[in-house]
């Protein structure tokens, strides 16, 4: 079984590491101390199993696991138990909560060895059921680069299939694979559901005006003119007063 271990905390990598030693059936393939260096070695080297801390800097362990496809059976081991219905919900294998003794870690590999999951169960865990919390970014992967997007450059999303255009206030659009109603349950409520095809940031809305009988139409700060149907306006009314 090839592991990879990801934790921005050599000692933890290191603890995981001698108790692995245990086992001779398992080899420790790569580390990797940030989610950036996870998604590139998890692309490279295919573990079986990776084992994944969750607060990180630059990217969570859920993002990470957002940016790929067909991801390897997961053991989330973090120092904080708040994300652990999360983890579970996602399908993770385990959850370790930091610091884990020895006999706490033979329980987990106990749990791998006698039915290891299949990684495209917390691919579709990962896309069907989002986390309850309100995110404050988006992760995109483009090619090679990943980008790192704050909610508050975000200015509208788009649907496109069971993918979404995220456009910027700096002029630029990202393609994410994601469906929109996913993306919705996770961003805050200055985020709006204007219309079926849009998610329009309540920030940057400038006016909205009659457009037809039955449709508006808004502008945004950035100059950029979107649909909004009878349904999202009255939406809008609700959650914006006016």
């Amino acid at each position: 079984m090839k592991i990879l271990l990801v934790d921005d905390e050599p000692l933890a990598r290191t603890l995981v590491k001698t108790f692995l030693s245990a086992y001779p059936t398992c080899t420790v393939v790569g580390e990797a101390g940030d989610g950036f260096q996870a998604v590139k070695m998890i692309q490279e080297l295919q573990p079986d199993l990776v084992f994944l801390d969750i607060q990180m800097p630059r990217m969570t362990g859920f993002e990470v696991l957002e940016l790929i496809q067909d991801p390897p059976a997961i053991v989330f081991a973090t120092a904080y138990d708040q994300y652990a219905m999360e983890a579970f919900d996602q399908n993770a294998v385990d959850y370790l909560l930091k610091p884990f003794s020895r006999e706490r870690f033979q329980k987990t590999m106990d749990k791998v060895l006698a039915q290891p999951p299949k990684g495209t169960e917390i691919r579709e865990n990962l896309w069907n059921h989002p986390p309850t919390k309100s995110i404050d970014r988006v992760v995109v992967k483009q090619g090679n680069k990943i980008e790192i997007i704050p909610l508050e450059q975000l200015t509208h999303v788009e649907a496109d299939g069971d993918y979404v255009w995220l456009h910027t206030a700096q002029g630029q659009k990202f393609l994410k694979q994601k469906t929109m109603k996913a993306l919705e349950a996770e961003l805050p409520a200055t985020f709006v559901r204007t219309h079926r095809s849009f998610l329009v940031n309540a920030d940057f809305i400038q006016k909205v005006d009659l457009y037809e009988k039955n449709s508006y139409q808004m502008k945004l700060k950035t100059g950029a003119v979107l649909s909004v149907s009878r349904q999202g306006y009255k939406v809008l009314r609700e959650q914006l007063g006016f």
